[in-house]
């Protein structure tokens, strides 16, 4: 099947009734499950013909073997020559990962070994501040280096037993100052969260940082570490080679979480639980190897994301947990979704001939119930929605608030899918209005329904629970790259912006001409320049 076919299969299924095709069996064979997660995307309008094409185009693409290469250490990144190996990174009782002939793996688990020390030094009150045991740590990245610890860090909640951790990304100085300031430098370690050492927000987050610790602590370069593989420029910066913790080129920022970015989170929930963590991970890393495609929840994830976008032409899709602590979920795999597949050629230059990622939002319910959701049930647009709930909260002591949540949830599904027609919504207005009143209100009053979901179901939000999620969408991004033809692990759409940033702020500071900008750069320019 080609993306023409797919158009016209999607065209043929225009008004397609999902509730008419709901029944048991429909349900038992447009799910998948690993372990004790569960997806049902029995809510679509994917019909089983349909999906077996859409196995076949996955197939077509080179899915499997691209998979296969990846694990192996191929250089699948093929615009910068690189491996793609995040996977390495929870390897943690597998075999040899071959990279140029390089067996990896004693690097990674040395380094996690490393880390680890760290973390129990810290955790334990052997490595002190000048005041005394470390009781917070700020951790300086951006984008990757920032978002996946962060959002970690708030899902695991119920997990923390160490210092309190904070995240500063922005290069605004207000977010540096807001988290600073009620801290105590004596006791506070910060991380730099950075490959190279030259990441320009997070090294002005770190300078800043450090002229701050500097006011109260002798040393202040002794209570920072380095994520980073650059020792020279950590060194400059003071840090010792003891406290630097580094990564290959081979791991992606935004597939960084698992390794030394993810040291926050270690410092905070334990070295055991991190190792959770990342056995979660690998345990979806070891399903999405072997499960047929049918069972196989990434790749069946990514068909119905391809069906939706690609297929019908819904341009948006809205992730949805139902659990506040993933309240970072959604702008996690923001990035991991639209730096990933937000690209507009194949992996030999051509222009794509469909559409490529979607635009990924999401908050979580029920906040979004009171928000959003008007446009999702009643608006003019199709929104595909990812639920994702779970089972069991930790509030042991309030189980009467989690069934509200999880029947909300499943209330929310059933209500996009099945809607409200005229007839029933004038039942729902009758004796308060009669006659053209009566049609009007009821009309405000109608959901057209037919709307698609999915609803991700897991136990309870454990470390494990947690990697198993995270690498189940790193999977199924990985395979609507493939499907699209297109590198998913470059991110060259960043790099003007920052380019031309560079050339601005001396423009900005009045030590520079804007001649060769747009007009409208130079208003704003010369606007700006008032206030400085």
């Amino acid at each position: 099947m080609t993306w023409s076919d797919l158009k016209s299969r999607a065209k043929a299924a225009d008004g397609r009734k999902i509730l008419d095709m709901l029944d048991d069996a429909r349900v038992q064979e447009f799910s998948a499950s690993m372990g004790d997660l569960w997806l049902d995307y029995s809510k679509t309008s994917l019909d089983a013909e349909t999906r077996d094409l859409l196995v076949a185009m996955a197939d077509k693409a080179g899915v499997a073997a691209r998979r296969d290469a990846m694990f192996a250490g191929k250089p699948i990144n093929e615009t910068e020559g690189r491996a793609v190996l995040h996977t390495a990174l929870r390897n943690l009782d597998g075999g040899r990962v071959m990279v140029e002939g390089r067996d990896v793996m004693p690097q990674v688990l040395g380094t996690l070994a490393r880390m680890e020390g760290f973390a129990r030094a810290v955790r334990d009150g052997y490595f002190t501040g000048q005041g005394g045991p470390i009781t917070d740590v700020v951790n300086i990245g951006i984008g990757g280096s920032d978002l996946g610890p962060a959002m970690a860090y708030q899902a695991l909640s119920p997990y923390h037993d160490g210092p309190a951790c904070h995240f500063v990304s922005n290069v605004d100085g207000a977010h540096i100052a807001d988290v600073l300031r009620p801290l105590n430098p004596e006791t506070t370690l910060v991380i730099v969260a950075s490959k190279t050492f030259t990441t320009v927000e997070t090294m002005t987050n770190a300078a800043t940082a450090k002229a701050w610790m500097a006011e109260k602590v002798r040393d202040p370069a002794a209570q920072f570490a380095a994520l980073s593989s650059a020792l020279d420029k950590t060194h400059g910066f003071g840090i010792s080679e003891t406290r630097v913790f580094g990564f290959e080129d081979w791991v992606g920022g935004r597939y960084s979480v698992w390794g030394p970015i993810g040291l926050s989170l270690m410092l905070a929930i334990g070295p055991q639980a991190f190792r959770a963590f990342l056995a979660g991970g690998q345990a979806m890393d070891r399903h999405f190897q072997s499960a047929e495609p049918l069972e196989n929840m990434p790749v069946m994830l990514a068909l119905v994301g391809i069906w939706h976008n690609q297929g019908l032409g819904h341009a948006t899709r809205a992730v949805l947990p139902y659990e506040q602590r993933l309240a970072r979920l959604p702008a996690y795999l923001q990035q991991l979704e639209m730096e990933s597949n937000g690209k507009g050629v194949g992996m030999d230059g051509s222009t794509l001939d469909v559409d490529s990622g979607p635009i990924v939002w999401g908050e979580p319910g029920t906040n979004g119930q009171h928000a959003f959701y008007q446009l999702i049930h009643q608006g003019t647009r199709v929104v595909p929605c990812e639920f994702m709930v779970g089972a069991e909260g930790h509030e042991d002591e309030l189980p009467h608030q989690h069934r509200l949540l999880v029947a909300n949830c499943v209330a929310q599904s059933e209500a996009l899918v099945r809607g409200r027609t005229l007839e029933e919504a004038k039942k729902t207005v009758a004796g308060q209005f009669e006659g053209k009143e009566l049609e009007r209100q009821a009309r405000h009053r109608v959901f057209p329904g037919n709307r698609p979901s999915t609803t991700l179901v897991y136990p309870k939000l454990t470390p494990e629970v947690l990697g198993q999620i995270l690498a189940l969408y790193e999977h199924r991004v990985f395979v609507e790259g493939v499907m699209l033809g297109i590198n998913s692990y470059d991110q060259w759409g960043v790099e003007l912006g920052k380019e031309l940033a560079k050339s601005l702020e001396p423009v900005l500071a009045g030590e520079a001409s804007a001649e060769g900008k747009d007009a409208s750069t130079r208003a704003l320019v010369t606007r700006l320049r008032r206030y400085a």
